[in-house]
């Protein structure tokens, strides 16, 4: 899929937003969700995307939606350096198949980095979903307080 289309709120994250699919959600609000990637490249890979701009990408979102998105990647990955101590904190964001974009609604990926460990492949092996579970009830504890 090329930088250039239209939107298809039948993608997963549209589904997401809606209800209509599940997600380990971290944090909502108004605007944005966060949610931890079913298909982690790292322990604590967790999404931000936002949930009224019908962008595909980069290109597309409009300034006050990605200044949203972006005030909450910065609140969540400073949840995810406290909580679990990562040596750095991974911002990957693609646009367009060329790129890596598998999903075709603007996301932004938080990848915690640790210490002589390398990343597994994009989208290559789905999460424990008990791992998943216990790791967004303690995100979601630390964003609450």
């Amino acid at each position: 899929m090329s930088l250039h289309g239209e939107y298809d709120p039948q993608n997963i994250f549209a589904k997401i937003i809606r209800g209509e699919a599940p997600c380990y959600k971290v944090y909502e609000d108004e605007e944005v969700l966060a949610f931890l990637d079913v298909f982690p490249q790292s322990y604590g890979h967790t999404l931000v995307i936002p949930k009224r701009a019908a962008a595909r990408n980069l290109l597309e979102v409009d300034g006050d939606s990605l200044s949203k998105v972006m005030a909450v990647v910065q609140r969540v990955a400073k949840v995810l350096v406290a909580e679990l101590d990562p040596a750095g904190v991974q911002l990957a964001q693609f646009n367009g198949a060329p790129a890596g974009q598998t999903v075709f609604h603007l996301h932004m990926h938080l990848i915690p980095r640790y210490e002589g460990q390398a990343l597994e492949a994009h989208a290559a092996n789905k999460g424990d979903a008990q791992v998943l579970t216990e790791l967004q009830a303690r995100l979601q504890k630390r964003l609450a307080a």
